[in-house]
């Protein structure tokens, strides 16, 4: 086949869990299919990205200068939108060149479908769709916001997202329903799309993981030294109000109770209020070359997520590194696990505190957990997880030709 992909970002360097996605699906793609991938961007040309990212895929489409990136350009964005309807989250990557490429690859009819990766893009692609598309959808974005409002509790940004939430809501179902075909990353996901088109509209392609990458000489988990590991994006709200709830409700509960325990948050662009939980039993680390050697040093691996869709890559990735890994039910929300078996899921600060002590306290529930973790992470390498995604651009395919 030959594919048309379009994103919004840089897809380089891969530091967040949908690039994670994407590229190794990508990857897999491009080994049987020839691959145009649009990849535009914020700020001026990045020769030094456009090179490497053709490196990858020798057809990619890079746009420079696609949105704003300064703050008072990002604000002037945000102030024209307002009246629109169209939540900032898919106006502020929405831009003409990026619709005359889009079109223009629609022209030719040489492309055998098209992907419009993540809701961002939308607003780039025709409302009348020439070849079969499929709208690739990581999270369920008006799910995602409705819990950030949900939590927000500092002003104004309590408003904010109280009204891209509604905003989204209109959105996200129009869009839903304007795509040949909807790929969703979970089974929760797909539940929640449902009530706005057919079952038969929507496919699930699970998360994957790099089973060598991260399980390749991993030690086992009960011989660890009592750390306790966080792996994401710090620049991603639902990771820094994660990491803020369980330093202040349950850290000071398990430190009491493991007096050499070490939490150590790792994941790029920490905000000032997490930065500033460092102490002598917390660390904050920033950016780091590869999160691997983090997760095989910890004991305990943690998620305690309130907001946020999709599927936990960090989760996949935690256990095939036979981590024994504490979850909220959000946090491990849509994929395969079973709690007390492969994974431990506790949803109060109590319970969640009480979890992480016992697994510090419990070398052979750590090794138990994480080897069962381990199995469960080997079925879903990304070969497989690319041939359902191969099924789901096929479905596009016969939704479009039927009309």
């Amino acid at each position: 086949m030959k594919i048309l992909w379009v994103k919004a970002g840089k897809i380089l360097p891969v530091d967040t869990g949908g690039k994670i996605r994407t590229i190794n699906i990508l990857r897999q793609l491009a080994k049987r299919h020839e691959v145009h991938f649009l990849s535009y961007y914020g700020g001026p040309r990045d020769a030094a990205y456009e090179s490497a990212l053709r490196a990858e895929f020798p057809h990619a489409i890079p746009v420079a200068d696609a949105w704003p990136e300064s703050p008072i350009g990002v604000g002037l964005k945000y102030a024209t939108t307002l009246a629109s309807g169209v939540p900032f989250a898919v106006a502020k990557f929405t831009h003409p060149a990026v619709s005359a490429r889009v079109a223009q690859a629609y022209a030719d009819r040489s492309m055998d479908v098209a992907v419009c990766d993540f809701l961002a893009p939308t607003g780039n692609f025709p409302s009348t769709l020439p070849v079969p598309t499929a709208l690739f959808q990581h999270n369920v974005e008006s799910a995602l916001w409705a819990r950030q409002a949900e939590h927000e509790t500092r002003f104004p940004l309590t408003l904010v997202y109280r009204a891209e939430a509604r905003r989204m809501a209109e959105y996200e179902a129009e869009a839903v329903r304007r795509f040949h075909h909807v790929i969703a990353v979970s089974d929760v996901d797909k539940q929640q799309m449902a009530a706005w088109v057919p079952g038969d509209h929507i496919s699930v392609t699970p998360t994957g993981v790099d089973l060598e990458q991260f399980g390749a000489g991993a030690p086992d988990a009960g011989s660890a030294k009592p750390l306790v590991v966080f792996v994401g994006s710090m620049d991603w709200e639902a990771n820094s109000d994660g990491i803020d709830w369980f330093c202040r409700e349950s850290w000071a509960r398990i430190a009491a109770a493991h007096p050499s325990a070490v939490l150590r948050v790792v994941g790029r662009n920490p905000p000032a209020r997490i930065r500033e939980l460092a102490s002598d039993r917390v660390e904050v680390t920033g950016t780091v070359p590869s999160v691997v050697e983090h997760l095989h040093a910890a004991a305990v691996v943690i998620v305690p997520l309130r907001i946020g869709g999709g599927t936990r890559l960090k989760i996949y990735e935690a256990m095939a590194a036979r981590r024994p890994v504490v979850s909220t039910s959000i946090g491990a929300e849509g994929l395969d696990v079973t709690h007390d078996a492969d994974i431990v899921l506790a949803d109060d600060p109590t319970a969640f505190s009480n979890a992480v002590s016992r697994l510090l306290a419990d070398p052979v529930a750590r090794t138990r957990i994480g080897d069962a973790a381990a199995a469960t992470a080997g079925r879903f390498a990304w070969p497989n997880v690319m041939r359902e995604f191969e099924r789901s651009l096929e479905f596009a395919r016969s939704a479009a030709a039927r009309g």
